[in-house]
């Protein structure tokens, strides 16, 4: 007996999202800031933003929906930053993140690689050269970019302050 391809990735897809989903919570928890991890989300989020929207110039309502969700992005960073807990122990800096709202993002944005895996490899609906060309992908993207860009400035602005 053979199981067709769209039931597998039926049941392993969950499966796999749940997974991802222990290991991001078990993250968000109170975590040592290291100014290098944070300059890394501030100007590597920005950099693939540029990479993916210069792709998606030929599109611009994907290109809207990027914008849009980077604001998005943003603005759950800033909440995001309102709710964590920052300590300062001995020159050495500590934060505790909303895990709901990381978790949130992530999951989201890990949902629609899956997605768009899943019509790539089983549907054969999606090209590779078609992730610029989604604006729901880069709205996802745009999320996700706009969050982490944000909250890692966040806390390097915190870090100085508290300095």
């Amino acid at each position: 007996m053979v199981i067709p391809q769209p039931v597998i990735a039926a049941v392993i897809i969950p499966f796999v999202m749940w997974r991802v989903y222990m290991r991001i919570r078990r993250l968000m928890v109170r975590q040592k800031s290291q100014a290098w991890r944070h300059w890394i989300g501030v100007v590597l989020f920005p950099l693939l933003s540029i990479v993916l929207g210069t792709l998606a110039l030929a599109h611009p309502l994907s290109l809207a929906g990027m914008a849009g969700g980077a604001a998005i992005g943003v603005a759950l960073g800033v909440v995001g930053l309102r709710r964590t807990m920052y300590e300062s122990i001995g020159g050495e800096f500590f934060y505790t993140p909303s895990a709901h709202i990381g978790v949130l993002v992530s999951m989201l944005f890990l949902g629609r690689l899956l997605y768009r895996g899943y019509e790539f490899y089983v549907a054969g609906a999606a090209r590779p050269d078609d992730f610029a060309s989604s604006p729901l992908t880069l709205l996802v993207f745009g999320i996700l970019a706009g969050y982490y860009t944000s909250y890692a400035a966040g806390i390097l602005r915190w870090r100085r302050r508290a300095t």
